[in-house]
């Protein structure tokens, strides 16, 4: 029970940061929620159901086209398929005995930078670490957006671009003692960046989403990385 708690708590610690930016970016969102005719209530939901920036953009464009459901589940799976990859690379670091309903909470609380912190704990990860982080993230993403619904455009465009650069300096600083510990994750970081880079720069890329795109990449990486530098189990150490 105090392992339990003692990682709920570091959770909600690491995710403060993340609350904090995601408030920033949420409120921006919460402008073009606005413009597709959502109030805050709606927005807050949105948010608390669909925590993915570029989900939700995607989902308020396809509501102010006035386009179907079936159209709205399909962009937005599309849009959120890298979630997907998340999953399977985080569920390896539950311990086995870790029941279905926490792999599907945990799954449900994945975004870029919670299973940034998630992916570089040390050991068996504790579900409780996560629902401390959600805790206090997924209310900062939901709050600025029905927030940026009220506030509607009373910030200027620049400030709230100014304040959603934290973000991507937080997920640097997430990265970055995890490389600076392992050479090959450092080198396999190095050539994410510049596939993710050549792949916006070749028109072949151009009909995919970024969604798609960062899915295509992680499976290319991870799976070459996977097989020149398998990680040894414990067993195979001892031998």
């Amino acid at each position: 029970m105090n392992q339990n708690k003692n990682a709920f708590i570091n959770g909600i610690r690491d995710g403060i940061p993340i609350a904090l930016g995601y408030f920033a970016v949420a409120f921006s969102l919460g402008i073009v929620a606005k413009k597709a005719g959502l109030n805050p209530v709606q927005g807050f939901l949105s948010s608390m159901l669909n925590h993915a920036s570029a989900g939700e953009y995607a989902e308020f464009t396809v509501i102010m086209a006035d386009a179907p459901y079936v159209e709205m589940a399909v962009v937005i799976l599309i849009t959120n398929i890298r979630y997907l990859l998340m999953s399977c690379a985080l569920s390896q670091k539950l311990h086995p005995d870790t029941s279905l309903l926490h792999r599907l909470v945990v799954g449900f609380g994945i975004t870029d930078e919670i299973f940034g912190i998630s992916i570089a704990r040390l050991g068996n990860l504790n579900p409780y670490y996560n629902y401390g982080a959600m805790f206090i993230a997924l209310p900062g993403w939901s709050m600025g957006t029905a927030l940026g619904i009220v506030a509607g455009n009373i910030l200027p465009v620049s400030v709230v671009s100014a304040l959603s650069v934290a973000l991507y300096g937080m997920f640097v600083a997430i990265i970055i003692p995890v490389s600076k510990q392992n050479k090959i994750v450092g080198g396999v970081v190095v050539v994410s960046f510049l596939a993710s880079y050549a792949a916006s720069r070749i028109k072949l890329f151009d009909r995919m989403s970024d969604s798609m795109k960062i899915s295509l990449l992680t499976v290319v990486i991870a799976g070459t990385a996977a097989a020149l530098f398998p990680i040894k189990t414990e067993q195979e150490e001892i031998k």
